[in-house]
Protein backbone atom coordinates (compact mmCIF):
# COMPACT_ATOMS: atom_id res chain seq x y z
CA UNK A 1 0.00 0.00 0.00
CA UNK A 2 2.64 2.52 0.71
CA UNK A 3 5.57 1.02 -1.25
CA UNK A 4 6.18 4.05 -3.56
CA UNK A 5 7.22 6.57 -0.85
CA UNK A 6 7.02 6.86 2.84
CA UNK A 7 3.47 8.05 4.05
CA UNK A 8 3.48 11.09 6.25
CA UNK A 9 0.78 11.97 8.15
CA UNK A 10 -0.40 15.16 9.64
CA UNK A 11 -2.36 14.29 12.80
CA UNK A 12 -4.53 17.18 13.47
CA UNK A 13 -6.36 14.94 15.77
CA UNK A 14 -8.85 17.30 17.82
CA UNK A 15 -6.43 20.19 17.22
CA UNK A 16 -9.02 22.62 15.28
CA UNK A 17 -10.88 22.89 19.02
CA UNK A 18 -14.04 22.06 17.37
CA UNK A 19 -13.39 24.73 14.98
CA UNK A 20 -14.60 24.07 11.18
CA UNK A 21 -12.02 26.95 10.35
CA UNK A 22 -9.23 26.19 12.16
CA UNK A 23 -9.70 22.63 10.86
CA UNK A 24 -9.51 24.08 7.52
CA UNK A 25 -6.49 25.68 8.40
CA UNK A 26 -4.68 22.55 9.96
CA UNK A 27 -5.03 21.51 6.26
CA UNK A 28 -3.30 24.47 4.82
CA UNK A 29 -0.53 23.84 6.97
CA UNK A 30 -0.08 20.33 6.48
CA UNK A 31 -0.42 20.71 2.39
CA UNK A 32 2.46 23.70 3.18
CA UNK A 33 4.43 21.14 4.84
CA UNK A 34 4.54 18.62 2.16
CA UNK A 35 2.90 15.69 4.50
CA UNK A 36 0.57 13.31 2.08
CA UNK A 37 -2.33 13.38 4.59
CA UNK A 38 -4.40 15.62 7.32
CA UNK A 39 -6.28 12.87 9.34
CA UNK A 40 -8.95 14.23 11.97
CA UNK A 41 -10.93 12.22 14.50
CA UNK A 42 -14.53 11.35 13.94
CA UNK A 43 -16.97 10.80 17.04
CA UNK A 44 -20.42 11.33 18.67
CA UNK A 45 -19.73 12.04 22.24
CA UNK A 46 -22.97 10.42 23.97
CA UNK A 47 -21.64 7.13 21.83
CA UNK A 48 -18.30 7.16 22.77
CA UNK A 49 -17.88 8.20 26.28
CA UNK A 50 -20.06 7.92 29.60
CA UNK A 51 -20.88 11.62 31.04
CA UNK A 52 -18.65 10.53 34.43
CA UNK A 53 -15.32 9.45 32.70
CA UNK A 54 -12.32 10.80 34.15
CA UNK A 55 -9.84 12.63 31.93
CA UNK A 56 -5.92 11.26 31.34
CA UNK A 57 -3.68 12.71 33.39
CA UNK A 58 -1.96 14.48 30.51
CA UNK A 59 -5.58 16.05 29.19
CA UNK A 60 -5.97 17.31 32.96
CA UNK A 61 -2.37 19.03 32.92
CA UNK A 62 -2.77 20.68 29.30
CA UNK A 63 -6.94 21.10 29.34
CA UNK A 64 -8.12 21.91 33.48
CA UNK A 65 -10.37 19.75 35.49
CA UNK A 66 -13.55 18.73 33.72
CA UNK A 67 -14.70 15.46 32.38
CA UNK A 68 -13.66 13.85 29.34
CA UNK A 69 -16.75 13.95 28.28
CA UNK A 70 -17.56 17.85 28.82
CA UNK A 71 -13.73 17.97 26.68
CA UNK A 72 -14.64 15.78 23.65
CA UNK A 73 -17.88 17.55 23.52
CA UNK A 74 -16.02 20.85 23.09
CA UNK A 75 -13.82 19.64 20.38
CA UNK A 76 -16.46 17.66 18.63
CA UNK A 77 -17.06 18.50 14.78
CA UNK A 78 -20.48 17.39 12.78
CA UNK A 79 -21.05 15.31 10.49
CA UNK A 80 -21.47 18.06 7.99
CA UNK A 81 -18.15 19.62 8.97
CA UNK A 82 -16.96 16.45 8.19
CA UNK A 83 -17.69 16.48 4.86
CA UNK A 84 -16.48 20.00 4.26
CA UNK A 85 -13.29 19.34 5.47
CA UNK A 86 -13.23 15.97 3.10
CA UNK A 87 -14.18 18.68 0.09
CA UNK A 88 -11.37 21.14 1.27
CA UNK A 89 -9.19 18.64 1.21
CA UNK A 90 -9.66 17.48 -2.05
CA UNK A 91 -9.76 21.03 -3.21
CA UNK A 92 -6.15 21.71 -1.63
CA UNK A 93 -4.55 18.26 -3.29
CA UNK A 94 -4.16 16.41 0.13
CA UNK A 95 -5.35 13.25 1.23
CA UNK A 96 -8.00 13.39 4.03
CA UNK A 97 -8.15 10.62 6.55
CA UNK A 98 -10.41 10.82 9.73
CA UNK A 99 -10.33 8.08 12.55
CA UNK A 100 -13.65 6.76 13.33
CA UNK A 101 -14.38 6.59 17.33
CA UNK A 102 -17.32 4.16 17.18
CA UNK A 103 -19.20 2.48 14.71
CA UNK A 104 -22.08 5.24 14.14
CA UNK A 105 -18.93 7.41 12.96
CA UNK A 106 -17.46 4.05 11.13
CA UNK A 107 -20.62 4.14 8.69
CA UNK A 108 -20.88 7.55 8.30
CA UNK A 109 -17.10 7.94 6.89
CA UNK A 110 -16.98 4.57 4.90
CA UNK A 111 -20.85 4.98 3.45
CA UNK A 112 -21.14 8.22 3.30
CA UNK A 113 -17.86 10.20 2.88
CA UNK A 114 -16.64 6.85 0.39
CA UNK A 115 -13.25 7.20 2.63
CA UNK A 116 -10.83 4.46 1.38
CA UNK A 117 -8.78 3.73 3.90
CA UNK A 118 -8.88 3.08 7.63
CA UNK A 119 -6.93 4.39 10.54
CA UNK A 120 -7.67 2.08 13.80
CA UNK A 121 -6.36 4.15 17.21
CA UNK A 122 -4.48 1.81 19.57
CA UNK A 123 -7.76 2.70 22.17
CA UNK A 124 -9.40 0.00 19.68
CA UNK A 125 -6.39 -2.94 20.35
CA UNK A 126 -8.89 -4.53 22.75
CA UNK A 127 -12.25 -3.71 21.19
CA UNK A 128 -12.84 -6.90 19.40
CA UNK A 129 -16.73 -6.28 18.65
CA UNK A 130 -15.45 -2.88 16.84
CA UNK A 131 -12.79 -4.13 15.32
CA UNK A 132 -14.85 -6.98 13.26
CA UNK A 133 -17.09 -3.89 12.39
CA UNK A 134 -14.11 -2.26 11.29
CA UNK A 135 -12.93 -5.08 9.08
CA UNK A 136 -16.22 -5.70 7.55
CA UNK A 137 -16.08 -2.88 5.48
CA UNK A 138 -12.91 -4.69 3.99
CA UNK A 139 -11.04 -1.41 3.39
CA UNK A 140 -7.44 -1.49 4.16
CA UNK A 141 -6.50 -0.39 8.03
CA UNK A 142 -3.83 1.30 9.50
CA UNK A 143 -3.75 -0.08 13.24
CA UNK A 144 -1.69 2.01 16.07
CA UNK A 145 -0.42 -0.09 18.12
CA UNK A 146 0.19 1.73 21.74
CA UNK A 147 -0.84 -0.04 25.13
CA UNK A 148 -0.46 -3.33 24.11
CA UNK A 149 2.33 -5.91 23.88
CA UNK A 150 2.42 -8.33 20.83
CA UNK A 151 -0.09 -10.58 21.76
CA UNK A 152 -2.51 -7.70 21.91
CA UNK A 153 -0.93 -7.24 18.40
CA UNK A 154 -1.63 -10.70 17.27
CA UNK A 155 -4.83 -10.69 18.50
CA UNK A 156 -6.20 -7.47 16.87
CA UNK A 157 -4.06 -8.05 13.60
CA UNK A 158 -5.82 -11.45 12.95
CA UNK A 159 -9.22 -10.44 14.17
CA UNK A 160 -9.43 -7.43 11.22
CA UNK A 161 -7.51 -9.81 8.58
CA UNK A 162 -10.07 -12.73 9.71
CA UNK A 163 -13.14 -10.55 9.25
CA UNK A 164 -12.36 -9.06 6.08
CA UNK A 165 -9.43 -6.46 6.07
CA UNK A 166 -7.95 -6.82 2.90
CA UNK A 167 -4.36 -5.62 4.26
CA UNK A 168 -2.99 -4.05 7.38
CA UNK A 169 -0.20 -1.71 8.04
CA UNK A 170 0.81 -2.09 11.87
CA UNK A 171 2.31 1.54 13.49
CA UNK A 172 4.53 1.12 16.65
CA UNK A 173 3.74 3.25 19.54
CA UNK A 174 4.03 4.78 22.67
CA UNK A 175 0.89 6.37 23.96
CA UNK A 176 2.31 9.01 26.55
CA UNK A 177 2.21 12.95 25.55
CA UNK A 178 4.93 13.36 25.19
CA UNK A 179 6.07 10.16 25.44
CA UNK A 180 9.51 9.90 27.30
CA UNK A 181 12.69 8.57 24.86
CA UNK A 182 13.24 5.36 26.75
CA UNK A 183 9.91 4.22 26.24
CA UNK A 184 10.23 4.50 22.88
CA UNK A 185 11.99 1.20 21.46
CA UNK A 186 11.79 1.78 18.00
CA UNK A 187 13.27 -1.50 17.60
CA UNK A 188 10.12 -3.13 17.99
CA UNK A 189 9.32 -2.21 14.36
CA UNK A 190 11.28 -4.91 13.20
CA UNK A 191 9.72 -7.49 15.29
CA UNK A 192 6.40 -6.48 14.40
CA UNK A 193 7.08 -7.07 10.56
CA UNK A 194 9.20 -10.22 11.44
CA UNK A 195 5.85 -11.56 12.75
CA UNK A 196 3.51 -10.33 11.14
CA UNK A 197 5.58 -9.82 7.42
CA UNK A 198 3.30 -6.43 6.73
CA UNK A 199 4.19 -3.15 6.54
CA UNK A 200 5.14 -1.18 9.73
CA UNK A 201 5.06 2.53 10.41
CA UNK A 202 5.15 4.57 13.59
CA UNK A 203 3.09 7.07 15.34
CA UNK A 204 5.05 9.21 17.21
CA UNK A 205 4.32 10.91 20.43
CA UNK A 206 7.85 11.84 21.65
CA UNK A 207 8.85 15.71 21.91
CA UNK A 208 10.85 16.82 18.35
CA UNK A 209 11.42 15.36 15.34
CA UNK A 210 14.21 13.06 15.75
CA UNK A 211 12.54 9.68 16.60
CA UNK A 212 10.19 10.38 13.56
CA UNK A 213 13.03 10.64 11.21
CA UNK A 214 14.77 7.55 12.68
CA UNK A 215 11.86 5.52 12.88
CA UNK A 216 12.14 5.97 8.92
CA UNK A 217 15.33 5.77 8.72
CA UNK A 218 14.90 1.94 10.30
CA UNK A 219 12.19 1.10 7.58
CA UNK A 220 9.03 2.68 8.62
CA UNK A 221 6.43 3.00 5.87
CA UNK A 222 4.07 5.42 7.19
CA UNK A 223 4.92 8.06 9.77
CA UNK A 224 2.43 10.04 11.82
CA UNK A 225 2.98 12.96 13.77
CA UNK A 226 0.35 15.04 15.67
CA UNK A 227 0.87 19.29 14.92
CA UNK A 228 -0.89 22.21 16.08
CA UNK A 229 -1.13 25.80 14.67
CA UNK A 230 0.01 27.03 18.28
CA UNK A 231 1.29 25.13 20.69
CA UNK A 232 -0.10 27.57 23.01
CA UNK A 233 -3.69 27.08 22.35
CA UNK A 234 -5.77 25.63 25.10
CA UNK A 235 -6.92 22.26 24.81
CA UNK A 236 -5.38 18.50 25.36
CA UNK A 237 -3.06 17.45 22.84
CA UNK A 238 -1.74 21.22 21.28
CA UNK A 239 1.41 21.20 23.69
CA UNK A 240 3.01 17.58 22.79
CA UNK A 241 2.26 18.74 18.96
CA UNK A 242 4.42 20.11 16.22
CA UNK A 243 4.23 23.32 15.23
CA UNK A 244 4.22 24.54 11.27
CA UNK A 245 7.50 24.85 10.90
CA UNK A 246 8.60 21.73 13.22
CA UNK A 247 6.52 19.85 10.99
CA UNK A 248 7.88 21.08 7.52
CA UNK A 249 11.16 20.37 8.83
CA UNK A 250 10.65 16.70 10.26
CA UNK A 251 9.16 16.24 6.12
CA UNK A 252 12.12 17.86 5.11
CA UNK A 253 14.02 15.06 7.25
CA UNK A 254 12.24 12.15 6.32
CA UNK A 255 12.31 13.02 2.96
CA UNK A 256 15.96 13.65 2.90
CA UNK A 257 16.08 9.94 4.53
CA UNK A 258 14.10 8.02 2.40
CA UNK A 259 16.55 9.26 -0.10
CA UNK A 260 19.32 8.43 1.13
CA UNK A 261 18.33 4.83 1.81
CA UNK A 262 18.74 3.91 -1.53
CA UNK A 263 18.42 0.50 -3.25
CA UNK A 264 20.73 -1.53 -0.75
CA UNK A 265 22.73 -2.20 -3.95
CA UNK A 266 26.58 -1.11 -3.48
CA UNK A 267 27.69 0.02 -6.51
CA UNK A 268 30.48 3.05 -7.64
CA UNK A 269 27.89 6.16 -7.91
CA UNK A 270 28.65 8.03 -10.73
CA UNK A 271 29.52 11.01 -8.64
CA UNK A 272 31.97 8.93 -6.88
CA UNK A 273 34.10 7.89 -10.53
CA UNK A 274 36.02 11.55 -10.82
CA UNK A 275 36.91 11.60 -6.86
CA UNK A 276 38.20 7.65 -7.69
CA UNK A 277 40.21 8.86 -10.17
CA UNK A 278 42.34 11.42 -8.03
CA UNK A 279 42.35 9.18 -4.78
CA UNK A 280 42.54 5.57 -6.04
CA UNK A 281 46.37 4.57 -6.03
CA UNK A 282 47.76 2.44 -8.90
CA UNK A 283 50.92 0.57 -9.17
CA UNK A 284 54.09 1.77 -9.27
CA UNK A 285 57.89 0.40 -8.62
CA UNK A 286 59.64 1.57 -5.09
CA UNK A 287 63.15 1.29 -6.85
CA UNK A 288 64.56 0.94 -10.00
CA UNK A 289 64.06 -2.12 -11.95
CA UNK A 290 65.98 -3.56 -15.46
CA UNK A 291 64.75 -5.18 -18.10
CA UNK A 292 64.11 -8.57 -17.22
CA UNK A 293 64.07 -8.06 -13.68
CA UNK A 294 61.33 -10.57 -12.08
CA UNK A 295 58.09 -8.57 -10.22
CA UNK A 296 57.50 -9.39 -7.33
CA UNK A 297 55.32 -7.85 -4.21
CA UNK A 298 58.31 -5.68 -2.10
CA UNK A 299 59.22 -3.96 -5.40
CA UNK A 300 55.90 -2.65 -5.29
CA UNK A 301 53.71 0.22 -3.68
CA UNK A 302 50.40 1.73 -4.42
CA UNK A 303 50.19 5.68 -4.75
CA UNK A 304 48.16 8.19 -6.03
CA UNK A 305 46.86 9.05 -8.97
CA UNK A 306 45.93 5.27 -10.38
CA UNK A 307 47.67 6.38 -13.90
CA UNK A 308 47.63 2.62 -15.45
CA UNK A 309 47.47 -0.34 -13.42
CA UNK A 310 44.70 -0.21 -10.27
CA UNK A 311 46.69 -1.72 -7.48
CA UNK A 312 44.06 -4.60 -6.66
CA UNK A 313 45.24 -6.10 -9.94
CA UNK A 314 48.76 -6.31 -8.40
CA UNK A 315 48.58 -10.23 -8.20
CA UNK A 316 48.29 -10.13 -11.75
CA UNK A 317 51.75 -9.16 -12.61
CA UNK A 318 53.68 -11.20 -9.57
CA UNK A 319 56.32 -13.25 -11.37
CA UNK A 320 56.03 -11.97 -14.41
CA UNK A 321 59.68 -9.48 -16.23
CA UNK A 322 59.68 -6.29 -16.73
CA UNK A 323 60.17 -5.49 -20.49
CA UNK A 324 62.54 -2.10 -19.97
CA UNK A 325 64.65 -0.09 -17.65
CA UNK A 326 62.15 1.66 -14.93
CA UNK A 327 63.05 4.18 -12.37
CA UNK A 328 62.07 4.46 -8.50
CA UNK A 329 58.48 6.01 -8.66
CA UNK A 330 57.58 5.05 -12.18
CA UNK A 331 54.22 4.20 -12.92
CA UNK A 332 53.84 0.42 -14.11
CA UNK A 333 51.95 0.09 -17.02
CA UNK A 334 50.72 -2.64 -18.52
CA UNK A 335 53.28 -2.14 -21.74
CA UNK A 336 56.49 -3.06 -19.23
CA UNK A 337 55.57 -6.46 -18.55
CA UNK A 338 56.22 -9.37 -20.66
CA UNK A 339 53.25 -11.77 -20.51
CA UNK A 340 54.90 -14.31 -22.84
Amino acid sequence: MFEDKIYIIAEAGVNHNGSLEMAKQLIDAGKKAGVDCVKFQTWVTEELITTDAPKAEYQTKNDGDGSQFQMLKSLELSYDDFKELQRYSKEQNIDFLSTPDEKRSLDFLVDELKINLLKVGSGEIGNLLYLKQIAQKKLPVILSTGMSNLADVETAYYTLLDNGTPEITILHCTSEYPAPLETVNLKAMDTIQSVFKCAVGYSDHTDGIAISIAAAALGARVIEKHFTLDKNLPGPDHKASLNPEELKEMVDGIRAVELALGDGIKRIQKVEKETKKVVGKGLYVNRELKAGDVISEDCLVGRRPMKFIPVDLYEQILGKKIKTNLNKWDALDWKHIDFT
